[in-house]
């Protein structure tokens, strides 16, 4: 199945070199390009992209504005989003918004097209040790209101299903959460849709900065 991918950027240079990149892959298809938030909010209801590769600062709308009105309007295309610096408040504040992951935007041709493959299949793209920093800089810092506007609270969730969000935090696929704990891939995915419901949010990323955020899980 071919994975469909938008790519946006404020940048000719960067556009047509991750178009060049993801384009020499089998599975992967660039449909089309954004030269600003706005853009790439039109052309995702246009296009209807599997994968969003969204610049975070670009002039006009930015990509975190871009991010929320995407994910608000289009629950299908993924959000990853590209910078040049790990640490960024901005992509802090983008993974708030609904993005699926991040991709420093000097990753290799390979970590590109893998990166889009994660997202599209519907994983988080959180490298554990990066997001732990990430998250830990800026949540101490910035306003408490999340924009995953989460409607549950922690205490809502089982025993089986706190222990999988911690999980999820540290960056654990579902094969390697249902390793840990022994258990059925099938389980724990089923334990996945039910934190998400429960909490009210919108995927493994968000769930990931809530546990974060509510300090469920802590930098060690």
């Amino acid at each position: 199945m071919t994975i469909k991918v938008l790519i946006v950027d404020d940048q000719m240079m960067v556009r047509e070199g991750f178009s060049v990149l993801l384009g020499a892959q089998p599975d992967i298809e660039v449909v089309g390009e954004a030269v600003d938030g706005r853009e790439a909010v039109a052309q995702v209801r246009a296009l209807r992209p599997d994968v969003v590769l969204m610049d975070i600062r670009m002039p006009g709308m930015n990509g975190i504005e871009a991010t929320r009105e995407i994910v608000a309007a289009d629950g299908s295309s993924k959000v990853l989003v590209l910078t040049t610096f790990d640490l960024d408040e901005y992509v802090y504040q983008a993974l708030r918004a609904g993005a699926s992951g991040f991709l420093l935007k000097d990753a290799s041709a390979r970590q590109l097209a893998d990166g889009v493959r994660v997202v599209a299949s519907g994983e988080a793209l959180l490298a554990p040790s990066v997001t732990r920093r990430l998250i830990n800089e800026f949540a101490r810092v910035l306003p408490a209101q999340r924009a995953s506007s989460p409607t549950g609270e922690v205490e809502e969730l089982t025993d089986r299903e706190t222990e999988v969000l911690v999980l999820i935090a540290g960056g654990l696929s579902n094969q390697e959460i249902a390793e840990r704990l022994v258990v059925a891939e099938s389980t724990i995915k089923t334990h996945v849709s039910r934190v998400l419901v429960k909490l009210g949010l919108r995927d493994r990323t968000q769930a990931a900065v809530y546990a974060y955020e509510t300090r469920l899980v802590t930098p060690s």
